[in-house]
């Protein structure tokens, strides 16, 4: 695949009004669209795309038993095992102190987010697009997840994401990785003290959380492209890898 024929998409199925939340970068790193609707919406853009790879926020398909049996080898009186329902990506993660949801064995049980994400792949597959990486395929998917991948990049937890200061840090964060987004810092610019006075902050400079998760995976997705020894993958692929913007992951992170 040609770096410069192609669009990289990340998208996150936040649920809510709009339930899915999408953002699409070119060839060089620069925001093309920002945007929220349904999953037909998406879908129909996905497919006037001559050539993409799209990160997706949640994960590909339930669990497969493989941190169980992991922890039935290592432990002496196998049985119920807390802690073992969950991806082995997931629970690689978790013990590096990167808190992530653990996707559950039986599809029913897992989160709304998670059940919306396994339909979309689904749909996705449903339309031609392989798993990246597939030779010679011109639209491709990939896994990843937000709030590992800002914590991969910062090399620490990044502050609570609905508030001002942890959407501001993670907004400088991309900026700063060259992305054709909005300066975050033109918020403090635009702040007066009639404003303060008045609660009435500049919040149009600053991305939603939402946004800031869908940038992020269209990051990745450019990353996994352009400079592929720059990712990492987390994961087995039986049952779903998680990539995410970094060579490398720390053993904790804090």
């Amino acid at each position: 695949m040609l770096i410069s024929k192609t669009t990289f998409i990340g998208i996150d199925p936040s649920g809510g009004r709009h339930p899915f939340t999408y953002a699409a970068i070119d060839e060089n790193c620069q925001l093309v669209v920002l945007a929220a609707g349904e999953e037909e919406e998406v879908l129909a853009f996905l497919g006037g795309q001559q050539a993409t790879v799209v990160a997706v926020n949640a994960p590909h398909c339930p669990n497969k038993g493989l941190v169980r049996k992991n922890l039935e080898k290592q432990n002496l009186t196998p049985g119920h095992l807390r802690g073992a329902d969950m991806r082995l990506a997931e629970h690689e993660l978790r013990g590096r102190g990167i808190s992530v949801s653990p996707t559950s064995s039986r599809s029913e049980t897992c989160a709304a987010w998670m059940q919306t994400g396994f339909d979309f792949y689904r749909k996705l597959d449903g339309t031609g697009y392989k798993p990246y990486p597939s030779e010679n395929a011109t639209h491709q998917w990939l896994e990843t997840h937000p709030h590992a991948a800002y914590c991969a990049l910062l090399g620490q937890i990044p502050l609570p994401k609905p508030t001002l200061e942890g959407r501001l840090q993670r907004q400088l964060l991309l900026y700063e990785q060259d992305m054709g987004i909005k300066d975050p810092m033109e918020f403090f610019e635009e702040i007066t003290r009639h404003r303060l006075l008045n609660g009435v902050l500049p919040l149009e400079f600053i991305y939603t959380p939402e946004e800031l998760d869908a940038l992020v995976a269209a990051f990745t997705a450019y990353l996994a492209v352009s400079q592929p020894s720059d990712v990492v993958w987390i994961g087995n692929q039986q049952e779903g890898q998680i990539t995410l913007p970094v060579s490398g992951l720390k053993d904790t992170y804090l």
